[in-house]
Protein backbone atom coordinates (compact mmCIF):
# COMPACT_ATOMS: atom_id res chain seq x y z
CA UNK A 1 0.00 0.00 0.00
CA UNK A 2 1.51 3.46 -0.89
CA UNK A 3 1.52 6.33 1.24
CA UNK A 4 -1.77 7.86 -0.97
CA UNK A 5 -3.55 4.80 -0.55
CA UNK A 6 -3.13 5.22 3.04
CA UNK A 7 -4.37 8.31 3.67
CA UNK A 8 -7.00 7.47 1.84
CA UNK A 9 -8.31 4.46 4.32
CA UNK A 10 -7.55 7.50 6.97
CA UNK A 11 -10.77 7.54 8.89
CA UNK A 12 -10.56 11.24 9.82
CA UNK A 13 -11.96 14.15 7.62
CA UNK A 14 -8.22 16.36 8.56
CA UNK A 15 -4.44 15.54 8.18
CA UNK A 16 -1.38 17.18 9.91
CA UNK A 17 1.75 18.03 8.11
CA UNK A 18 3.58 15.12 9.21
CA UNK A 19 0.94 12.94 7.51
CA UNK A 20 1.08 14.74 3.84
CA UNK A 21 4.92 15.00 4.19
CA UNK A 22 5.04 11.17 3.30
CA UNK A 23 3.11 11.40 0.42
CA UNK A 24 4.90 14.46 -0.69
CA UNK A 25 8.29 13.73 0.38
CA UNK A 26 8.81 16.53 2.39
CA UNK A 27 9.68 17.94 5.30
CA UNK A 28 6.76 18.35 7.60
CA UNK A 29 8.43 21.72 9.54
CA UNK A 30 8.67 23.38 6.46
CA UNK A 31 5.19 22.80 4.87
CA UNK A 32 3.86 23.89 8.41
CA UNK A 33 6.17 27.30 7.66
CA UNK A 34 4.86 27.16 4.22
CA UNK A 35 1.32 26.61 5.57
CA UNK A 36 1.73 29.41 7.82
CA UNK A 37 3.19 32.18 5.87
CA UNK A 38 1.52 32.02 2.38
CA UNK A 39 -0.82 28.44 2.49
CA UNK A 40 -1.59 29.26 -1.18
CA UNK A 41 1.71 28.31 -2.40
CA UNK A 42 0.97 24.81 -1.44
CA UNK A 43 -1.23 23.96 -4.07
CA UNK A 44 -3.83 22.52 -1.64
CA UNK A 45 -6.44 24.29 1.34
CA UNK A 46 -5.14 24.34 4.55
CA UNK A 47 -6.59 25.77 7.66
CA UNK A 48 -4.44 27.34 10.28
CA UNK A 49 -5.48 27.79 13.65
CA UNK A 50 -2.92 29.34 16.04
CA UNK A 51 -0.08 27.38 15.27
CA UNK A 52 -1.91 24.43 14.03
CA UNK A 53 -2.28 23.63 10.60
CA UNK A 54 -4.94 21.12 9.19
CA UNK A 55 -5.39 19.77 5.51
CA UNK A 56 -8.55 18.79 4.51
CA UNK A 57 -8.50 15.13 3.10
CA UNK A 58 -10.42 15.48 0.17
CA UNK A 59 -8.87 18.07 -1.42
CA UNK A 60 -5.79 17.51 -0.78
CA UNK A 61 -6.05 14.31 -1.99
CA UNK A 62 -8.02 15.46 -5.43
CA UNK A 63 -4.71 17.30 -5.23
CA UNK A 64 -2.58 14.48 -5.47
CA UNK A 65 -4.79 12.87 -8.58
CA UNK A 66 -4.39 16.07 -10.56
CA UNK A 67 -8.21 16.98 -10.42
Amino acid sequence: MTALESLEQFPREWLTCQQIATVLNANPYALHCQAMQDPSKLGFPVIVAGRRVKVPKAPFLKFMRGE
